[in-house]
């Protein structure tokens, strides 16, 4: 069967509507169990960790944040990548005020200090993702 431009184009782009479809609501899903929030209402429960090369190791962590909970300045020893699977984040980073709701992300460069705070009404959720230097601390507080 031959399809013309217009029927291709069409084809294609409803392919990229049900893609996006899938990502919002895999981003917006819930966790399959209720987080389990420390004192400051956050809730931190790794997800991969895997050797990059000699030096470096990959990490991903689902970080739940209770409503209004923040975490204090820190920074990390490589990159992060942090998704927003649900809710509201506002970051503070490099002086600047960043606000990001599901389906956003933002690159924090290594060694950079920054903080989080969900500013929503509910649960917020992150997926960071690491790419850190092997057997140092991922997180490191700020003084």
């Amino acid at each position: 069967m031959k399809f013309s431009k217009n029927h291709a184009k069409a084809a294609m782009t409803m392919a990229l509507f049900a893609v996006q479809a899938m990502s919002t609501a895999f981003a917006q899903a819930p966790a399959a169990a209720a987080p389990k929030f420390d004192a400051k209402g956050i809730a931190r429960t790794e997800t991969v960790r895997r050797d990059f090369d000699g030096n470096r190791e990959a990490i991903q962590v689902r970080v739940d944040f209770a409503p209004g909970a923040s975490f204090p300045k820190h920074s990390h020893p490589g990159v992060e990548i942090a998704y927003v699977l649900s809710g509201t984040i506002q970051y503070e980073l490099d002086g600047k005020t960043i606000t990001l709701q599901a389906g956003e992300s933002l690159y924090i460069p290594a060694g950079a200090v920054h903080s989080a705070k969900n500013v929503g009404p509910d649960i917020t959720a992150e997926l960071a993702t690491y790419l850190v230097e092997k057997n140092k601390p991922i997180v490191i507080l700020d003084k």
